[in-house]
């Protein structure tokens, strides 16, 4: 339950420290005294985006902080499951905003993000506002509802699984068909490349070996010449190198023991002949490879040419590139010849899922429509006693195709009299009605979610009276099942049998107008509430009135 709320410095608010209880507590006040501000505020805390002209003009801060007494809640694998420290007897959550619109959150003064505060908002406090009775004419809500009573939610979760698997596969199935049918327009076209590029028996590195040959025998003749006049210097019988090197080696080699420095020159010379004459056979041998051959060299022109017509039409420029084009249409024309056996198997599959989903869509059927007999039963009940002898109220589960929450379409039928059809409520309720029912359902569904706190925001509306004070009545049953009920009211009567009592006034001071919130003690509480009575002329008949319905 919320024990303390801590407002600073937001909207009309300069500052506020209010201590809540457990049980049932009311909070009056004047229109525009401030109510919405500390509704806004709590939303805020919640998890609601933020803007910085909720700040307090003058202010570069604003500080909502809120205290939880979270020990009979089962609500630690949150905090172990998010690494932060859990206290249950003092859950601190807490929100800043800056003048330059920024905005931080805190769980237990650890730092977290503003969904992670929404997601523990969600189970600390559920508000009711006014525009929440739109809900009624949401069949996503009244789902909810029926799942809440159904305690479903098991049954749920491994449907929503298998369902997602489902709907996965049927998009890949959407996805191969529609690629098997672009591929079906293109198969003639893909075969015509595919053959094609096979005929061309490409290969790795051909491309460079060819322009090396082409070049090559384009220059045979320089080749040769330049080939023949260095073998040629290199092994002449008088003038060549290698003869005059020899001459050299012996002239060298007969001084060597008379001057034996010689002995080094000796080996280098030696080394140097060796490797000119190597040179020298590698030349001749050569020479009779390199020769020009007009045939030859056409083939190899008409084979470059070739490559080259392939490389410019698949827009590329490597021969490496169109072995790997080959090898793609290989492949997706592998698959086409295959796409059908695949299409099988995914069908198949599909077939499976869609059995499952339905045998778990069956189970929720059931487990929707046994709730359903028990909403009906006690919607009745409870709206027999806020002032509806005649109601009729009806859960309708139709089945639909599968969708994300099962097959059934829910809708909630109502009916104020017997001589009225039953219609969806939200097309034929009134304003107090709607107020009526919404109020019935919170009740019934705060049985089977243990929600620590429940704020109504004039659930009042419309309704005045023995029924307003029914509906309080309400709302003390459910504040006195280890929960805390807070409703923001304008009628005498809710406030009344409020276990504790708030007020919210506006005040006017020399820095501007600023809003505050106080616990009443009792004769404050016998002043307000001869005031909601009577007005701000407070008569002795009212002072009576407000002491009657305070039973004092």
């Amino acid at each position: 339950m919320l024990k303390q709320l801590y407002i600073r410095n937001f909207t009309l608010i300069d500052e506020l420290d209010i201590e809540l209880r457990p049980g049932f507590s009311v909070i009056t006040g004047e229109t525009g005294a401030g109510k919405s501000i500390i509704l806004g505020a709590i939303a805020l805390l919640l998890g609601q985006r933020a803007d910085s002209k909720t700040i307090k003009q003058g202010a570069d801060r604003c500080v909502i902080e809120a205290h939880f007494d979270l020990t009979r809640y089962q609500l630690q694998s949150f905090f172990d499951d998010n690494d932060i420290d859990y206290d249950a007897s003092d859950c601190i959550i807490r929100r800043e905003l800056t003048s330059a619109g920024k905005s931080r959150a805190f769980i237990n003064d650890v730092p977290v993000a503003l969904s992670m505060l929404k997601e523990l908002g969600d189970m600390l406090v559920d508000v009711h506002s006014q525009h929440q009775n739109l809900l009624l004419g949401k069949q996503d809500f009244q789902l909810e509802v029926v799942d809440t009573i159904a305690q479903d939610q098991e049954v749920l979760a491994d449907y929503h699984t298998l369902y997602a698997d489902y709907h996965k596969k049927q998009q890949q199935l959407k996805e191969l068909q529609e690629e098997m049918e672009r591929n079906r327009q293109n198969l003639d076209f893909m075969q015509f490349q595919y053959e094609e590029l096979s005929n061309a028996q490409l290969a790795e590195g051909e491309q460079e070996e060819l322009e090396q040959q082409c070049d090559t025998m384009t220059h045979s003749e320089d080749i040769k010449t330049a080939l023949y006049e260095t073998q040629n210097n290199l092994s002449a019988d008088e003038q060549g190198v290698l003869s005059l090197l020899r001459k050299s080696y012996s002239a060298i080699q007969s001084i060597t023991k008379v001057y034996p420095t010689a002995e080094e020159w000796t080996e280098r010379l030696e080394s140097t002949q060796i490797e000119l004459k190597d040179i020298a056979q590698d030349i001749e041998a050569r020479l009779d490879a390199i020769d020009f051959d007009p045939a030859e060299l056409e083939r190899i022109n008409q084979r470059l040419d070739k490559l080259y017509d392939l490389q410019k039409k698949y827009h590329v420029e490597t021969v490496g590139e169109l072995i790997q084009i080959h090898d793609d249409l290989k492949r997706q024309l592998c698959q086409i010849e295959n796409s059908d056996e695949t299409l099988t198997t995914l069908q198949n599959e599909i077939k499976s899922l869609k059995e499952k989903c339905q045998q778990k869509a069956n189970q929720l059927t059931k487990l929707r429509q046994k709730a359903a007999k028990d909403i009906e039963q006690e919607m009745r009940e409870r709206l027999v006693t806020l002032g509806m002898p005649n109601v009729r109220f009806e859960v309708m589960i139709q089945q639909e195709d599968l969708h994300k929450n099962g097959q059934d379409n829910i809708a909630f039928l109502f009916s104020a009299n017997t001589s009225s059809p039953l219609q969806p409520i939200s097309q034929v309720a009134s304003g107090g009605e709607i107020a009526r029912v919404m109020l019935s359902l919170k009740a019934m569904i705060s049985g089977a979610v243990k929600l620590p706190t429940i704020i109504f925001d004039e659930i009042d509306t419309g309704v005045s009276g023995k029924i307003a004070e029914r509906m309080a009545e309400i709302m003390q049953e459910m504040g006195a099942n280890d929960r805390q009920v807070i409703s923001i009211t304008h009628l005498p009567q809710i406030a009344a049998l409020g276990t504790t009592h708030y007020r919210v006034s506006k005040l006017e001071t020399t820095t501007g107008t600023t809003s505050q919130m106080q616990m009443l003690s009792q004769e404050e509480r016998i002043h307000e509430i001869a005031q909601m009575l009577s007005g701000s002329d407070i008569s002795a008949a009212a002072i009576q009135n407000a002491k009657e319905l305070l039973k004092i």
